[in-house]
């Protein structure tokens, strides 16, 4: 049958496969019974209703961030703001070295209003290396929530790091425990490797059972966005990830709509131009990024390198903004002759390049790849034939091969991919040749389950023994929702694969079901 292209059609049914990249959009079984919809947790009144956060933290400074929203989920998208272009409000900050504020070290004002979304990004600078410090904001005789935050490492100092990361929160799917849980961990840093939000409205997704109700249709305008963000925020237990530590961010698809490509969205659609507009606008104000990641239009300059110390360096990605529309009309799973096309690339020439540049350079003890869909080749065994995700890195063979071979090279001491996208847990070596079993291992991905994405999930799937036993390099599997735990030594990573046994009610426990060991100057995985 030839593939039917998402440019000129819907997709026709979901397919039942592995969870993986597009199966970012297959959903795990429903349960017998499925549990009757949660109402919304009630957020706190005031002005900081939506809470406090902090990223991209330097070796002096980071970004701390707020929003002001009375009622977060006013249809205005300002949260119950005022609303004209003259309307403005100064927000206090400060910065101390003690979670009571004895010690100040810095505090200034910033002036946000309805132009910002009343989002409030502040940069401070000068503060010490390498420290534990706390940060809260005032407004209107209001006092935010504190937040924990802190500096990296100055120069070429190995301190360790403890580092969680995740992807995919689709609200309606499941309660947020995991980012509690990632909270209670106390780390250093979080990343967060897209699909923070999902475009969608109120609409029954496949057979994965709504939990929760989200408010709004499929967001198109900056208002329906940033009023997406705000139910997001006003939940207490990503408030409650935010405050912990210092985020790294990048997006993924889902933050302005399912699959988009460039400029190609995954429906012909006209006003494609001005919804990409509004979403990156609405990422922007709704996340703590520093001002160079302020869009211009309907673009943004999201990728960048981010330092702690000589230990690690974060080299955070961008996969949607630049890459080729996907190959094989963005059949899942399909194969085409395009999948392996040189030319092809996810990341543009530009940043590709910046990336190698960055790999010959790097004197760190670790590179950490921050991105959003699975590098590892997924072959999926179907009618006798290997079928593949043309939305991963499978659909884009030629630029997977260049960015391996960089790393190569460049004799990259110890690079370790960092995914999320696809709703479940996974482990894998990183090859130079995945047909080859005999081909060397050059380095090692790591991949987050989801949030919420996806329900309560399961711990296996049917397909799973065959699709493993395709993949020889692929060493763990879970589908489970939940996050990875990470204990970074010059010596050693230590990642353990946390889950949540359930997301379609409260108070889950976090659990390990597995955890490997990456030594200094041997790629691939140890389990322990």
């Amino acid at each position: 049958m030839t593939p039917v292209s998402r440019r000129t059609a819907l997709r026709v049914g979901a397919l039942s496969t592995l969870a993986v990249g597009a199966a970012a959009c297959t959903p795990a079984p429903a349960p017998a019974t499925p549990p009757a919809p949660a109402p919304a947790a009630p957020a706190p009144s005031g002005l900081f209703t939506l809470g406090v956060a902090s990223g991209d933290p330097g070796p002096d400074g980071m970004v701390l961030w707020t929003r002001l929203a009375r009622d977060p989920v006013h249809p205005d998208g300002l949260g119950g703001m005022p609303g004209g272009p003259t309307d403005t409000i100064d927000v206090d900050w400060e910065v101390a070295a003690d979670q009571r504020f004895a010690e100040v070290l810095q505090r200034g004002t910033a002036r946000t209003g309805a132009e910002l979304g009343y989002a409030v990004h502040v940069e401070p600078v000068g503060l010490p290396a390498d420290r534990e410090l706390w940060y809260r904001f005032r407004a209107g005789g209001e006092v935010s929530p504190a937040g924990r935050t802190r500096t990296t490492p100055a120069g070429p100092a190995l301190s360790p790091l403890t580092m969680c990361f995740t992807s995919c929160a689709r609200y309606e799917q499941g309660l947020f425990t995991a980012y509690r849980r990632i909270a209670e961990e106390h780390p250093d840093l979080v990343l967060h490797l897209g699909d923070y939000t999902y475009e969608y409205g109120a609409q029954p997704s496949g057979s994965t059972p709504v939990v929760r109700p989200i408010l709004g249709d499929e967001e198109r305008t900056l208002a329906d966005y940033r009023r997406r963000y705000a139910q997001y925020h006003a939940d207490p237990d990503l408030r409650a990830a935010h405050a912990i530590a210092p985020w790294l961010l990048v997006y993924d698809d889902h933050e302005v709509e399912n699959n988009w490509a460039d400029m190609v969205p995954e429906k012909p659609d006209p006003d494609f131009p001005a919804r990409r507009e509004a979403a990156l606008r609405a990422y922007y104000e709704n996340v703590p990024l520093r001002a160079n990641a302020r869009p211009t239009g309907a673009s943004m300059r999201l990728y960048r390198r981010v330092a702690w110390g000589g230990l690690v360096n974060f080299h955070m990605l961008d996969t949607r903004q630049y890459r080729g529309d996907q190959p094989c009309g963005d059949k899942y799973p399909s194969d085409c002759p395009e999948r392996t096309d040189q030319a092809r690339g996810l990341l543009g020439a530009e940043q590709e390049s910046w990336l190698l540049d960055g790999f010959r350079g790097s004197t760190a003890r670790w590179d950490l790849l921050g991105q959003q869909v699975m590098l590892s080749q997924l072959a999926i065994p179907r009618d006798g034939a290997r079928v593949y995700n043309p939305d991963a890195w499978d659909g884009y063979v030629g630029q997977r091969d260049r960015v391996v071979n960089g790393w190569t090279e460049a004799k990259v001491r110890n690079p370790v991919v960092l995914t999320g996208d696809v709703h479940a847990h996974w482990a894998a070596d990183v090859k130079t040749r995945f047909d080859d079993p005999a081909s060397p291992v050059v380095g090692t991905e790591l991949v987050s389950s989801s949030i919420a994405s996806g329900g309560d999930g399961s711990e296996d799937r049917p397909e799973t023994a065959g699709v493993l036993k395709e993949n020889p390099h692929i060493r763990f599997f879970n589908n489970r929702r939940g996050y990875v735990r990470t204990r970074i030594t010059p010596e050693t990573i230590t990642a353990d694969f946390r889950v949540v046994p359930y997301v379609s009610r409260p108070d889950a426990p976090a659990e390990t079901r597995a955890s490997f060991v990456i030594e200094d100057r041997k790629a691939g995985l140890n389990r322990t």
